[in-house]
């Protein structure tokens, strides 16, 4: 009878093992496959994510070199994937020839052009996916007379698609505005603004 009883507690306990080395090994196979489902999904968001950037910097490169030349007045530039066979990690190199010198990275330019060169890239990352409205808050501060010239001219040419708000001090980019909005305080602790609608004063 003992013998009888203890064959029986170990049929129980191998039934038991087997229900736990079933259940554990369904367990394994649902981690395997979603594993395996988890390192597919990364492969096409990865090869998504590549399609779309490609995409994009191909615009912005071809608007890049539109809006360089508008500020520049004619001139070469570049942007370059320093690794092109992994573009989601890779630096991206510029290089600018304002009209009249050699191709050089960014770096060897002067500080006028260097912030022409930042507003260049800037337009163009803009220009791949316009909004109707354009905030720039004093981008024209360190900017002289003549880049502050180029500067409005570039805002003339892309004002008829968006609509730029442009905070600034500068009394030459103010007058290339359609509308001027400032802040006064005729009396202490209370401010007033004041609008001037330019075109309407130039009989446009």
């Amino acid at each position: 009878p003992k013998a009888a009883a203890t064959t029986e507690e170990g049929v129980e306990e191998h039934a038991e093992e087997v229900k736990r080395l079933e259940f554990l090994s369904s367990q394994r196979d649902d981690l395997v496959g979603a594993r395996q489902s988890l390192i597919q999904a990364i492969r096409e968001i990865d090869g998504t994510a590549r399609t779309l950037f490609l995409e994009t910097f191909t615009a912005v490169q071809a608007n890049f070199l539109t809006v360089f030349q508008t500020l520049f007045g004619g001139g070469e530039c570049e942007l370059r994937l320093a690794n092109p066979d992994d573009p989601l990690e890779s630096e991206i190199d510029i290089s600018a020839a304002p009209r009249g010198k050699k191709v050089q990275r960014i770096h060897l330019l002067s500080t006028g052009e260097r912030y022409l060169v930042a507003v260049s890239l800037l337009f163009s990352i803009y220009l791949t996916k316009p909004s109707p409205f354009c905030l720039m808050d004093e981008v024209d501060a360190p900017l002289d007379d003549a880049n502050v010239g180029r500067f409005t001219q570039l805002l003339q040419e892309f004002k008829h698609s968006t609509q730029f708000i442009v905070i600034t001090h500068n009394p030459r980019t103010m007058q290339s505005g359609d509308a001027v909005y400032g802040v006064t305080m005729q009396e202490p602790g209370v401010s007033t603004i004041v609008g001037v609608r330019l075109s309407e004063k130039a009989g446009v």
